[in-house]
């Protein structure tokens, strides 16, 4: 027998959308990284981006368990000297949801070239409406 290896021109991509309403972050940004990937797919190629598109919707309504929103920051560097940030997640829950999910996927994918042009597959968006009606998405539940 021999192995199947995917090629970048032979991926075909499908675009789902995930509801974020009371899922926990973290398993979110898990799942949505799979996908991402590829790794549902039994075509996948750890080397290739054999994932999918996907659109993550009312991130605002997305939980952290525990006692995360008090302890857990979002730090960050503005590049100029003394520039250290952080930023609570009860905040950045409140003010900027979406760059929360975003971050946490994008936390999750490999830290290469790969894994940069895996991220530009994903949208993530506050509300429950989104602009990607034309590709018709399907429902992607966890």
């Amino acid at each position: 027998m021999k192995t199947y290896m995917a090629n970048a021109k032979d991926v075909e991509r499908k675009w789902y959308v995930v509801d974020a309403t009371g899922m926990p972050l973290g398993r979110l940004a898990s799942q949505v990284a799979a996908v991402l990937r590829g790794k549902h797919k039994p075509t996948f190629t750890p080397n290739v981006d054999t994932g999918d598109h996907v659109i993550v919707i009312n991130t605002d309504k997305a939980i952290l368990t525990g006692k995360k929103l008090d302890k857990k920051f979002y730090t960050y560097h503005t590049g100029y000297i003394g520039g250290l940030k952080q930023i609570s997640y009860r905040t950045m829950m409140a003010e900027k949801s979406d760059l929360a999910v975003y971050e946490a996927v994008k936390g999750m994918l490999p830290k290469n070239s790969l894994g940069r042009t895996m991220i530009k597959k994903l949208r993530v968006y506050k509300g429950a409406e989104h602009n990607h009606a034309a590709q018709k998405p399907e429902e992607l539940k966890f």
